[in-house]
């Protein structure tokens, strides 16, 4: 997954330094700033060199700076979406959305300058000293579990969290009308589950509205704190209305006594927002309702005087606090004063009972649609199933975010630019995309993306045609995508800095050409319509990976970016193939030639010399034709990756099985290589590499390698488990094993469930098609699909929540959790869809 690394969590702002000293100096000081350049560039680079080499200047610099140049420079392909696809005038119902996937609940604009709405709560009086303010998911507050019981992508979703013994139910949606996105209202329920109901807790909840600078906010003040309303203005979203309406118990329409505070302040940051309030809660206020005895809480001690005001264009953060006993439910109201004018007004305000009907209407409507479209029901999956089933795509559809940004890139300067050369700011570009979990990876990664679209494709194609366009946005000249996508502040003050900065040699798997195969099967006129647009900007960036990616004989390739061999590693890691610290060969060279690379390429070649036959891309067909032809012919493969001695394909490389971590004071733990020395051979590290042939179905049903590739796949002494398929075989001295003192196992055993998800459409393939191991492969699919569900529902209902790996030796979940990303293929796994 390229991230087993990252489980440091950065210093808040730590990042955002590193990008200020990018900006400040260094190459891409300039180079940020291309983005209207865009195809002139690469012309004016390549006039500046001849330039140069024509003054006697040296080639060497020229190059170097030519690199860097188009390193930073968008791609000069048209766009894969229509202009302006973001706005609210050519997509109204997905400009709010819930694109802020890092918080419990919150809402913004799919704007560079977005308005942002969000929640934060705590209970009060449940610890000493100040409560514990919930904002931002993180893996370790011991909130949980959480996630998405409906979520349409689009306009609807309800959410349950759990915290302690606190039950909150968060829910939205959203009424078209106007030209501004609509309007929209929110309701968040709070109840108790504990046993006693002698001491009802007390709990807070905190309603923010942030703006950037750009926007104008008019509140407008009631009694003992409480806001009637918040007017404002944009040039986006023009004239509207916030409202806070009083709280209620849950299903009545009796108002409940709530106090009130207010916090009315210059913007922050939106990564310190929750310092700031933190900071805040410094001053005692009662509770006090009629008839009742009082109660202490910690509370905003601001006003509606503007406090703190911030240099100009700062923007504002302006924060209601409503606290109240539970049980009971408040409505937070967005109207548009367009969709107001044009009609919402005479349908009455989104709240109450109107917000009840629409929110039940849209459940039962995505209950239908959902067993429309997967079908489980009718496939005998119990009801519980068909609930997992629910949950996996609305946790996928509300994890998807709307980012803005620059990210910080590193030149290839290949081997004539070795000197040390600063990373660049690549141009500000935008993103929406689906994230692998809301906890710990709330960004894009590219090679989850292209999993998670393989369900959301099958869901709202509109959906996929966004998020594949934006991807194919970040291309830069020469059609690299960067694999990690770290935009914006709220992104940055995540990660750790060593890691914002993607290096423009590497790659990662293109599995976004998954969802493209699918669209290009089902021959739908409005993919197509997305593909005719795509294909330059899918073809050059096949066409970087081709031949970057290029291994040491022809139609041999080879990851770049292994890590160097570290006395403290005992096995150097790959993070471009997404698969990390799988074994490869023990010592990096540039003889290694990589089996899974290789088959990715091939995957490629066949996608897009099929799309551009679709689409009469004749040039383009009869490019790709004959290499795809090459790729997918088993004797080449055979050639390159068939080791006759393990009678499995595997990479090629310099390679010793003798390496080992052994202690060594006071080092720690070092690699200590013995006998026999590294030699170049195949490299015995049986797993999902060896797969990968299967795995992307190159192989003709009638192949001689299939056969022996069941074998492996079906053997518990290999990499069957009751739990799904190890990414490592047990058999493997590297099974398990860490990395290093620090680095736990990560894809040396674990189940994934994106590749079990692959190993299970290659069955389901070959058991329907005529061979010798047909019926063979049939087995084994209902086989593999029954352990997989069952134990991934079973983890599911132990702890409500899909996990990033599950173990194989007694199927608990394991990594970080929620990881509603590729986990979510669960659902195509049911509805055997793939």
């Amino acid at each position: 997954m390229a991230r087993g690394e990252r489980r440091r969590r950065a210093v808040p702002g730590e990042g955002a330094r590193t990008m200020e000293r990018a900006a400040r100096g260094g190459p891409g000081r300039r180079e940020g700033r291309v983005s209207a350049a865009r195809g002139a560039a690469g012309g004016a680079a390549l006039a500046v060199v001849v330039l140069s080499l024509a003054l006697g200047l040296s080639g060497r610099w020229a190059l170097a700076w030519y690199r860097a140049r188009r390193a930073v420079t968008l791609h000069s392909a048209p766009p894969a979406l229509p202009p302006d696809s973001s706005s609210p005038a050519v997509a109204p119902d997905l400009f709010w959305g819930t694109y802020r996937p890092h918080v419990y609940f919150g809402m913004k604009t799919r704007s560079p300058k977005p308005l942002l709405t969000g929640l934060m709560w705590a209970q009060q009086g449940a610890t000493p000293g100040t409560p514990k303010l919930r904002h931002t998911c993180e893996q370790g507050d011991g909130v949980g579990p959480y996630g998405w019981e409906f979520h349409d992508g689009l306009s609807f979703g309800r959410q349950h969290i759990q915290d302690g013994a606190l039950r909150l139910t968060t829910e939205f949606v959203k009424r078209p009308g106007g030209q501004h996105g609509g309007d929209w209202s929110w309701r968040v329920t709070v109840e108790s589950q504990a046993s006693s109901t002698s001491a009802l807790p007390l709990v807070s909840l905190f309603f923010y509205v942030v703006t950037d600078g750009q926007e104008v906010l008019r509140p407008e003040a009631g009694t003992k704190g409480q806001l009637k309303f918040i007017s404002g203005h944009t040039s986006e979203l023009g004239d509207f209305r916030f409202t806070l309406l009083p709280p209620t118990s849950p299903g009545d329409t009796a108002p409940k006594y709530g106090s009130y505070n207010i916090l009315w302040s210059s913007n922050p940051g939106l990564s310190l927002l929750t310092e700031m309030v933190k900071s805040r809660l410094n001053s005692w206020f009662q509770h006090r309702p009629p008839g009742a005895s009082p109660d202490r809480y910690l509370g905003l001690p601001g006003s509606l005087k503007w406090e703190d005001r911030g240099p100009s264009g700062q923007g504002q953060f302006l924060i209601q606090q409503v606290t109240l006993k539970v049980p009971f439910s408040v409505e937070f109201v967005f109207e548009s004063g367009s969709a107001q004018a044009g009609g919402n007004q005479a349908l009455g305000q989104l709240a109450g009972s109107l917000l009840t009907q629409a929110l039940e209407s849209h459940a039962a409507a995505f209950r239908e649609r959902f067993e429309k479209t997967f079908r489980l029901k009718e496939k005998g999956l119990s009801p519980g199933e068909q609930a997992l089933g629910q949950v996996a795509l609305s946790d996928l559809l509300g994890g998807i975010g709307y980012f803005y940004g620059q990210g910080l890139v590193l030149p290839d300067m290949g081997a004539e630019g070795s000197e040390k050369v600063d990373p660049a700011l690549f141009p500000p570009v935008p993103l929406f995309s689906g994230v692998p979990s809301r906890s710990f990876f709330p960004r894009g990664f590219l090679w989850d993306e292209g999993f998670h679209q393989l369900v959301v494709q099958r869901w709202e194609p509109r959906l996929t045609w966004e998020a594949l366009g934006h991807w194919l946005g970040l291309l830069n000249a020469d059609g690299w995508i960067g694999r990690e996508q770290v935009l914006g502040d709220e992104a940055r003050a995540r990660v750790p800095p060593e890691f914002l900065v993607q290096r423009v040699a590497h790659a990662n798997p293109p599995t976004l050409l998954l969802p493209v195969a699918h669209m290009l099967e089902g021959g739908d006129s409005g993919d197509l319509a997305f593909l005719r647009r795509a294909f330059p900007r899918l073809h050059a960036w096949f066409s970087w990976l081709h031949q970057s990616q290029a291994g040491p004989v022809p139609l041999s390739y080879r990851w770049r970016g292994r890590d160097t061999a570290l006395p403290t590693l005992l096995n150097p890691k790959t993070l471009p193939s997404g698969l990390d610290d799988y074994p490869r060969a023990s010592h990096p060279s540039a003889t290694e030639r990589h089996l899974d690379l290789r088959c990715w390429v091939a995957l490629g070649a066949r996608v897009l010399s099929r799309l551009a036959e679709r689409l009469g891309e004749a040039e383009a067909a009869a490019e790709l034709g004959p290499l795809a032809a090459s790729l997918e012919a088993e004797e080449g493969l055979d050639e390159l990756h068939w080791s006759p001695e393990l009678r499995v394909f595997a990479d090629f490389g310099n390679h010793t099985k003798a390496v080992q971590l052994k202690p060594r004071p006071p080092q720690g733990l070092v690699r200590v290589v013995g006998r026999p020395p590294p030699r170049l051979q195949y490299v015995d590290a049986l797993g999902y590499v060896t797969l990968f042939p299967l795995l992307l179905r190159l192989l003709d049903p009638k192949s001689p390698h299939l056969g022996p590739l069941l074998d492996v796949l079906a053997d518990s002494r290999h990499l069957w488990s009751p739990f799904g398929l190890r990414s490592l075989a047990a058999s493997s001295s590297f099974y398990g094993q860490r990395n290093s003192e620090h680095d736990p196992p990560y894809w040396r055993g674990a189940v994934w469930l994106n590749v079990n998800y692959l190993a299970l459409g290659a069955l389901h393939h070959y058991g329907q098609l005529e061979g010798p191991h047909q019926a063979q492969a049939a087995k084994l699919h209902n086989e593999l699909r029954a352990n997989v569900v069952g134990n991934v529902w079973r983890q599911y209902q132990a702890t409500g929540f899909l996990w990033e790996q599950y173990s194989d030796r007694d199927g608990r979940g394991m990594g970080c959790r929620p990881f509603h990303g590729w986990t979510s293929l669960v659902l195509l796994v049911m509805a055997e869809d793939y």
